[in-house]
C-alpha cells in the first residue's frame, strides 16, 4: 500500500455514512448540481410535488400521495418493503435514463432524467429519511458476470447481518451484481457477494477471505462527492470520452476530474481518468504519475481491471 493511502483509511462510522433527503450533506450533493446546471426548481420541493403528482391517491404498497407521509408509515414496515417502494418511486418519477446529463439533480427535475449513481443516491436517501440503513456501492461485475472499471452504482439496505442491493436500472429490485466495490476498516476493497436464495447477501468474498456484512460498509460521503464530480468529467462535452475532443472540452474535464481527486484521493477512478485526460493534453510525465498512482490504488484493494492494465502496459 503506497504511504499516502494509509493516511486516507477510515473507520466505518454509520453517522459518516448516512445522508437522507433533508441532510445537509444530501443538500451539498444538490447544491454541487446546480452549481452546474443552474435555474433548476428546489429538488426537494419538486421532488414532494412531483411523487404528489405521480401518485395521486397512493404510491405503490397502498401508501399516500404525500412524500413525508408515506416515508412516515414506511418506517413502521419491513426495510425490504421500503426499499421496493422506493425502487418503484424512483423509477415511476424518473422514467428517462441519460448518461449524459442523468447524474444532475437539476436535470432530474428538468427532463426526468436519472443515471445509476443519482438513483442510488436517491433509493438510499429515501431509506434513511425512513430510519434505515442504506448507502452506496459501485459495481465492477455485474449478474452475467461482466466487468467494468467501476461502471455502475447501486444502493444497499444494510439490516442485521444481511444486505440488499436495489438497483433502479434492473427490472427487479434486488438483482445479484456479482462484485462490488466498498469501504472496509482497511479502506477500499473489491469484493465478491454471496447470496441467499431470497437475494440478500450474507457473506463477501475478498482477498479469499469471507466477510460477514457487518464487518464491512457503504462507500463514505467523500467518495459520493467525488464520484458525482467524476461524470461531470467523464462526459463533459468535447472532453476525455466525448469527441471530437476540444481543447475546452479537455479542460472541463481536467477541472472536474481533479475536483473529483481532492473530494476522495483514494477514488481510484477519477486519479485513472484524469491521468488520461493530462495525456490527451500532451502533459505525458504527469500523466503518467497518476495513472501508476491509480493502478497502485486498484492493485491494494485486491483487482485491476482490464482496461487499467492495459494502459499501464503501454507506460
Amino acid at each position: 500500500m503506497v504511504p499516502w493511502v494509509l493516511a486516507f483509511v477510515l473507520i466505518l462510522s454509520p453517522t459518516a455514512l448516512a445522508f437522507p433527503l433533508e441532510s445537509p450533506a444530501f443538500q451539498r450533493l444538490v447544491k454541487d448540481s446546480y452549481d452546474q446546471v443552474p435555474g433548476a426548481p428546489s429538488f426537494l420541493d419538486w421532488l414532494k410535488s412531483a411523487y404528489r403528482k405521480g401518485f395521486a391517491r397512493s404510491s405503490p404498497g397502498g401508501y399516500p400521495g404525500d412524500l413525508e407521509e408515506a416515508l412516515r408509515q414506511l418506517s413502521h414496515r419491513p426495510p425490504v418493503e421500503a426499499a421496493t417502494w422506493a425502487f418503484q418511486v424512483v423509477k415511476r418519477l424518473l422514467p428517462r435514463f441519460s448518461l449524459e446529463e442523468g447524474y444532475e439533480f437539476a436535470y432530474a427535475t428538468l427532463k426526468g432524467e436519472r443515471q445509476c449513481l443519482l438513483q442510488a443516491t436517491l433509493v438510499q436517501g429515501l431509506l434513511e429519511s425512513m430510519g434505515f440503513s442504506a448507502g452506496i456501492y459501485m459495481v465492477w461485475k455485474n449478474p452475467e458476470g461482466r466487468e467494468s472499471n467501476l461502471g455502475h452504482a447501486v444502493a444497499v439496505l444494510r439490516l442485521k447481518g444481511k444486505d440488499y442491493l436495489v438497483d433502479p436500472s434492473e427490472p427487479i429490485p434486488f438483482p445479484r451484481h456479482l462484485g462490488v466495490f466498498l469501504n472496509t476498516k482497511e479502506g477500499y476493497r473489491f469484493a465478491e457477494p454471496i447470496y441467499a436464495r431470497d437475494g440478500a447477501i450474507v457473506a463477501y468474498r475478498i482477498h479469499g477471505r469471507r466477510w460477514l456484512p457487518d464487518e464491512v460498509g457503504p462507500l463514505p460521503y467523500a467518495f459520493v462527492r467525488s464520484q458525482f464530480y467524476y461524470y461531470r468529467g467523464e462526459q463533459a462535452r468535447g472532453g476525455i470520452l466525448k469527441p471530437p475532443r476540444t481543447p475546452t472540452g479537455l479542460a472541463r474535464s481536467e477541472a472536474m476530474l481533479r475536483k473529483a481527486v481532492a473530494l476522495d484521493p483514494r477514488n481510484p477512478l477519477a486519479r485513472y481518468l484524469l491521468g488520461l485526460t493530462l495525456a490527451k493534453e500532451g502533459r505525458g510525465m504527469e500523466a503518467k504519475s497518476l495513472l501508476l498512482e491509480a493502478h497502485a490504488l486498484y492493485r491494494t484493494y485486491g483487482h485491476v481491471p482490464r482496461s487499467v492494465a492495459a494502459i499501464l502496459k503501454g507506460l
